[in-house]
């Protein structure tokens, strides 16, 4: 059984394929502490874990030390009071305004499946995929209910945890922080990674000893954000790429977020994530609920990729709807045109597409009202007939005449001042009365926490998608929550209007993906800014970053290959000099460093070169030939141009070991440097691999051991694609 309750010992346990996860009770007021989580171990328990041999003992059996038993026991969902000094996952204020909150075990049950979050994306997996428990924490003082669920997965080794908090009291209370999960782990020299950047360079891996104290990744701008990532992980200083024991943590969610390691006095680690307590509130009446979001959680001995590999087919298998494989390979208008286009101009990029082989075309912003520039007309969804006569009806109709569909860009969030629907309903916009309106980008955000306007921007997008043949919709939005006020709420309950926001967004594209199951939708928020596991819930690809410079991109790719499988990953050849930071790399390059994500093209197609134009072709082949590998298969980060200043490998290798991709880029040459050896990586070792171009055969191990080898060119931003297949 994947999950099992020892009565003898008090213990819970928790099985995946390749790891075991142990909770147990405590003392006579039933504590739930963590005991284990790692490498699947035999059913002994490990009780001693919870170190209660040890001084303090619990407080009904040493009363006098109650603070020290709450300052460093392990507590599986730590509320805050008590002597509790650490991070809580749970505050909650009385109707007295006490802040004191103690849990205790009351039941539990083991259910087949995984139950859906209310208004929440979550895994799913079937009966027979997927076991889940239960455990029902009690505040017998308060008679507030917690909710803690597990799910584990027959087929990953992932662990989704999420918590239900129920006033089953006679008096309202107020949650001030509600967290969805805590891990506490003894610290093995463990190092913390998080992803930092800002606009145009998302992702970026930072890895850092864990120092004493408090050490956190956060947003606090409604968004999981540019600046950082709503994950984090602990690995052991020693661990490698394929080497050492990880443990990683995602959460499921689009919003302010906490991600947060300490370390303390008794050289512990208590990890927590969820929705930041800063500015949020949630008033409960008695019978009331809140459902927090879901973290997922990954342990892996098998260093920084088999933790990654694993959140890959976690993803893949249990989160992303709607796979729409095999993906169209696009043109965006952006770069090519900005907002300086018409009918006949987007229908010669049209035309130019068909030629190279590329099957859709996207039209961004500028399509609709008088939107010329960015200062105006967000919110009103019409299309402006003066630039496409016929609209985008007839633009998609002379599209597919000539095999080539049609796709669009909108910004459904956002409302501009100057827009015939603030003119009509400036209440609509999220403001704080009293005060001047926050612009950024010269637009204003839509109040989604109110269903009439959820339902006014549905209509008018509906509308949009039912007027014309459109496969693709490109779902941006290009600013930070800032003045968080609903007029729909009570002054009370302002404090819930950012997470209410979310749950609004998750209902709207919940209701665009059943209306419109055949449209490709991919999010966006300039680029990276909300790339998150929430957001793949509703759409199968998000667009990595407004940055598709092929040498920036490969650190934002490695980043982002830590938590999400390519096939998540929008990554299109960009024009030249680069729009972003002005660089000149060849063609054929940047096609490379785009192949393993979602292909498509950012550019003007009448300025590329013959040389140019011939090698779309052949991305295009290479892109259906390889990228199905990287999106279907393991990947294995190589080498790491982040790392080494000189060059990037990553590789891919289908799941039955047949065949193998390799993605090498130079960087940057070196003055007298001998050729390069590249050990390889997940080959089968007993069976022969021939390397198509050169037709050499090895066995998986000698191309893994003796790698491959790359000649010492004299050339900047070089790149190679090497496939090897198995020999019969």
């Amino acid at each position: 059984m994947p999950i099992s309750y020892n009565s003898d010992l008090r213990v819970f346990r928790l099985d995946t394929p390749r790891t075991t996860y142990l909770m147990g009770l405590a003392g006579k007021e039933n504590f739930l502490g963590h005991i284990y989580y790692g490498p699947s171990v035999p059913n002994d328990g490990l009780c001693e874990l919870l170190r209660l041999d040890e001084r303090p003992f619990t407080p009904g059996e040493v009363p006098g030390e109650r603070a020290s038993f709450y300052d460093a026991f392990p507590f599986e969902y730590p509320a805050w009071g008590g002597g509790n000094f650490r991070e809580p996952c749970l505050r909650v204020i009385d109707a007295m305004g006490g802040g004191n909150c103690e849990l205790f075990y009351e039941s539990h049950r083991i259910l087949p499946g995984k139950p859906p979050l209310e208004g929440l994306p979550a895994a799913f997996g079937t009966e027979d995929a997927c076991s889940s428990l239960e455990i029902v924490c009690l505040d017998p003082v308060l008679g507030l209910r917690v909710h803690l669920l597990y799910t584990v997965f027959d087929d990953v080794d992932a662990i989704c945890r999420s918590v239900r908090i129920e006033n089953g009291g006679t008096a309202p209370v107020e949650l001030s922080a509600a967290l969805s999960a805590s891990l506490e782990l003894d610290n093995r020299d463990f190092d913390l990674i998080t992803l930092h950047g800002s606009w145009a360079r998302e992702m970026e891996i930072d890895r850092r000893t864990l120092a004493f104290g408090k050490q956190e990744a956060f947003s606090l701008r409604g968004i999981s954000s540019h600046q950082y990532h709503p994950f984090l992980a602990l690995c052991e200083h020693s661990a490698t790429q394929e080497q050492g024991s990880v443990y990683g943590i995602s959460f499921v969610y689009s919003g302010n977020f906490l991600a947060q390691a300490e370390l303390d006095q008794f050289n512990k680690v208590r990890a927590v994530m969820g929705i930041h307590p800063d500015g949020f509130s949630w008033h409960l009446e008695p019978g009331e609920s809140f459902q927090a979001p879901e973290t997922v959680l990954v342990c892996s001995n098998q260093g920084l990729g088999g933790m990654s590999r694993t959140f890959h087919d976690f993803f893949r298998g249990h989160l992303i709807r709607g796979q729409h494989q095999p993906r169209p390979v696009l043109l965006n208008s952006w770069e090519a045109c900005y907002f300086d286009f018409d009918h006949d101009r987007l229908l010669e990029l049209g035309r130019e597409a068909a030629q190279n082989g590329i099957e859709l075309l996207v039209v961004d912003d500028g399509w609709f009202s008088h939107r010329s520039d960015p200062t105006t007309s967000l919110g009103d969804w019409t299309v402006n007939e003066e630039k496409l006569p016929g609209g985008l009806k007839r633009l998609g109709d002379e599209l597919a005449a000539l095999g080539v569909k049609l796709g669009i860009w909108m910004e459904p969030e956002m409302i501009s001042p100057d827009s015939d629907l603030y003119r009509a309903h400036p209440d609509y916009a999220m403001t704080i009365p009293g005060r001047a309106p926050t612009l950024a980008r010269d637009q204003l955000v839509l109040d989604l926490t109110r269903q009439e306007v959820r339902d006014c921007v549905f209509e008018q997008i509906a509308a949009v998608l039912n007027s014309a043949p459109i496969t693709y919709l490109k779902w941006d939005m290009n600013r930070p929550l800032i003045d968080v006020y609903s007029t729909s709420l009570p002054p009370q309950r302002q404090g819930e209007a950012a997470h209410r926001y979310v749950l609004g967004l998750y209902e709207l594209q919940e209701r665009l993906v059943s209306k419109f199951p055949d449209v490709l939708l991919e999010n966006c928020c300039s680029g990276g800014g909300r790339f998150d596991p929430g957001m793949l819930y509703y759409s199968p690809q998000i667009w990595t970053s407004d940055n598709a410079e092929a040498i920036d991109r490969l650190v934002i790719q490695e980043g982002m290959s830590l938590i999400y499988p390519y096939s998540a990953t929008g990554a299109h050849v960009a024009a030249c000099p680069s729009h972003v930071n002005g660089r000149v790399t060849p063609f054929a390059t940047r096609g490379r460093v785009s192949l393993p994500g979602c292909f498509g093209y950012e550019l003007d197609l009448g300025k590329l070169s013959e040389e140019e134009l011939a090698l779309i072709p052949q991305q295009i082949q290479e892109y259906r030939q390889y990228a199905p590998v990287f999106h279907n298969g393991d990947c294995y980060r190589l080498a790491s141009y982040r790392e080494n200043h000189s060059y990037d490998a990553v590789m891919a290798v289908s799941k039955d070991k047949s065949l193998a991709v390799v993605n090498f880029v130079q960087v940057c040459s070196r003055a007298y440097r001998r050729s390069l050896r590249l050990p390889l990586a997940g080959l089968a070792k007993n069976v022969r691999y021939r390397e198509r171009e050169t037709g050499v055969i090895r066995s998986g191990a000698g191309w893994m051991e003796g790698g491959l080898l790359f000649e010492a060119l004299q050339a900047d931003f070089y790149s190679k694609l090497v496939a090897l297949e198995q020999v019969d």
